[in-house]
């Protein structure tokens, strides 16, 4: 695996899935799912994991051969970026669900907490020992975040919704340590829910946050966003928990610009930490131009240093045409290579 260049290109997880696969309509016409929706691939159930193999490999060389520098599964074989890992968790009644109001605040069914919550196997070693047998690059791998799970659940075991997070996050903390044996690089934690419930967050999820990383030595990141473009249409002037991150113990942070314009000043607050800068913008299919992407970019170099940044698109690249999405993983690549012949200079 050769090292990275500066500026490296990545996608944050998730690529989009072949409509051969999966029923893109019904897929973006509804919230994600938390609890299985088996309905939503087009592939019968005894084919449905080589179909998953196979589509994850196009999604693996869409990223080599538009450039890009860290590659993922693109999360090809999930129905969300999270219900994949937290249906697989006992504890949790999935078949008899619950209710929890998703971010935007409509009632989603989730996942019951009715017993202990224990991994009793590993979810994803054999996606990212798939992904690290197909690709000679750096890989990351991603997992929904303690926070973010207890968020999106129905707790009827634990005195509160702390205590729930912080049973996520030991399994949490196993999933992690397993990946980075199995031969992960980067292995991410999204954690959406905190920006869309900040006080909560501040209140334990910086804690869960923690607990899920206690041990970890690989290089770690924390995804924070919106919400989805293809569904959650407005965006807010400014992160409402993002500074707090400086105080936990991944190594970098993820956070999206496009869309929303933000305000750059924040990434002052993030100390030392590495920023996966998002610079895409998935409300809009049109590609973007290497230069207007470069010039996202630019905007950060007065808050982090160039060699603290990853380019990257905003979150939800998986509700794109793959026509748009391998476009716009070309702007990136440009991008980045404008940009490093500029620091050469």
């Amino acid at each position: 695996m050769a090292p990275l260049p500066p500026l490296p290109t990545s996608l944050v997880g998730s690529y989009a899935q072949p409509e051969w696969l999966i029923d893109r309509s019904r897929l973006a016409g509804r919230f994600p799912p938390r609890v299985r929706a088996r309905e939503l691939w087009r592939v019968a159930p005894e084919l449905l994991a080589q179909a998953q193999d196979d589509a994850t490999l196009l999604a693996i060389r869409a990223q080599e051969e538009a450039g890009l520098d860290i590659v993922t599964d693109g999360e090809i074989r999930r129905e969300s970026y999270s219900n994949h890992f937290a249906t697989a968790l006992e504890g949790v009644d999935v078949d008899d669900p619950g209710t929890a109001l998703d971010r935007s605040g409509h009632p989603n069914p989730v996942p019951r907490i009715t017993g202990p919550i224990r991994r009793p196997r590993p979810v994803e070693v054999a996606d990212v020992r798939f992904l690290r047998a197909h690709t000679d690059r750096t890989i990351k791998m991603t997992v929904p975040g303690p926070f973010t799970m207890s968020q999106q659940a129905q707790n009827e075991h634990y005195p509160d919704a702390e205590a729930a997070a912080m049973a996520y996050a030991e399994a949490v903390n196993a999933e992690i340590t397993d990946l980075f044996a199995a031969g992960a690089d980067v292995v991410q934690i999204d954690e959406p829910y905190m920006q869309a419930r900040p006080d909560a967050a501040r209140a334990y999820g910086l804690r869960a946050l923690n607990a899920a990383l206690a041990g970890v030595t690989g290089t770690t990141a924390v995804h924070i966003c919106f919400g989805y473009a293809a569904i959650i249409h407005e965006r807010p002037a400014g992160y409402s928990f993002l500074p707090e991150l400086a105080g936990c113990s991944a190594r970098q942070i993820s956070i999206e610009t496009a869309q929303s314009g933000l305000d750059l000043g924040v990434l002052a607050d993030l100390a030392d930490k590495t920023v996966i800068l998002g610079v895409i913008d998935l409300s809009d299919h049109a590609v973007e131009s290497p230069e207007t992407v470069a010039g996202r970019v630019r905007r950060a170099f007065g808050f982090v240093p160039p060699e603290r940044i990853v380019i990257a698109p905003d979150c939800g690249m998986k509700y794109l045409p793959r026509e748009s999405a391998e476009g716009k993983m070309r702007a990136m690549a440009g991008a980045a290579e404008l940009l490093r012949k500029e620091l050469a200079a």
